[in-house]
């Protein structure tokens, strides 16, 4: 079990102009393990039809791998996540679908430079026969671009706008969260807004101007899930650590080698994105088939 600790803050109360934008957010909350292709998981196999090609990337070609990247012209896709609509309802599903998987080709793509991600929505008593081995990465894939396995543990928070808080609401809590900080020393945007790691929903952890995208049928895309690099950064560790982690973090600040077990808890996927970026996956929920589109942003 992993607990966000509840805010410091009555966020409603004290920034009532942020109270309508309050959404829930789905902390997945990723820990090392051994999770199984019927489990949600972060880098953990896939519930994979044993007759349905496993996914390749198209390689080296043009608008696709940077030049001066390495990578086979058949380089296979690796999962990044699977969620179960057991565990994450909150996922926006197809009609008839049950299981979400995100794979990615591991090598810098345009117009990124990050992973390319692809999604695939599945109705798991379809599936039949199942494949019984993910095909390795490619020798030459970057090792921070692919998850290590991982369990997961979905925890509900409440969270609020930063990057993406409408221009019109920052000068009536300008003052406000000056204010809170001076007297209390929790920051709005690093301790009471949004959640940071990797989460279904709520808002995306931009690091940069937000930049949502547009479906091909005129509707803004909704926030799927973003990929993180790290589960907390310095400086958002005093709210987003869990409480059930918090005791093994004890002498992280000053921890230089990399047997400390706060490294598990704050990395615990291995992932690099960029300078501890993250990729952001959006869907379009008007249309039935769910298009998607992605954003990558890093420090």
């Amino acid at each position: 079990m992993h607990t966000t600790p509840s805010s410091p803050i009555d966020v409603p109360q004290i920034f009532p102009a942020v109270a309508p934008l309050a959404r829930t957010t789905v902390r997945l909350h990723p820990r090392p393990g051994a999770p199984t292709a019927e489990q949600s998981s972060v880098g953990g196999p896939l519930l994979w039809p044993a007759d349905e090609a496993w996914p390749m990337c198209d390689g080296p070609e043009p608008g696709d791998h940077y030049l001066d990247s390495p990578g086979e012209p058949a380089a296979p896709l690796v999962p990044v996540v699977q969620l179960l609509a057991e565990d994450v309802p909150e996922v926006p599903f197809p009609a008839g679908a049950d299981v979400l998987q995100v794979l990615w080709c591991p090598f810098e793509h345009e117009p990124w430079t990050s992973p390319r991600p692809e999604l695939r929505w599945r109705r798991r008593e379809d599936i039949g026969a199942r494949l019984q081995e993910v095909p390795a990465p490619d020798v030459e894939s970057d090792p921070s671009h692919v998850p290590r396995p991982c369990v997961l543990d979905p925890e509900r928070v409440t969270e609020y706008p930063s990057w993406d808080l409408p221009r019109a609401v920052w000068p009536q809590i300008e003052d406000t969260m000056k204010r809170v900080a001076r007297e209390t020393g929790w920051e709005y945007e690093g301790d009471l807004a949004v959640a940071s790691g990797i989460k279904v929903g709520g808002y995306p952890g931009w690091t940069q101007s937000p930049d949502w995208p547009v479906c091909e049928c005129g509707s803004s895309m909704d926030h799927l899930l973003t990929v993180a690099s790290w589960e907390f950064s310095r400086g958002d560790e005093k709210r987003w650590i869990p409480v059930e982690d918090r005791p093994a973090m004890a002498g992280w600040e000053t921890a230089t080698t990399d047997d400390h077990p706060w490294w598990t808890i704050q990395n615990p996927s291995g992932l690099m994105l960029g300078d501890v970026g993250g990729i952001y996956l959006f869907v379009c929920t008007t249309c039935p088939t769910r298009p998607f589109d992605y954003r990558f942003d890093c420090s």
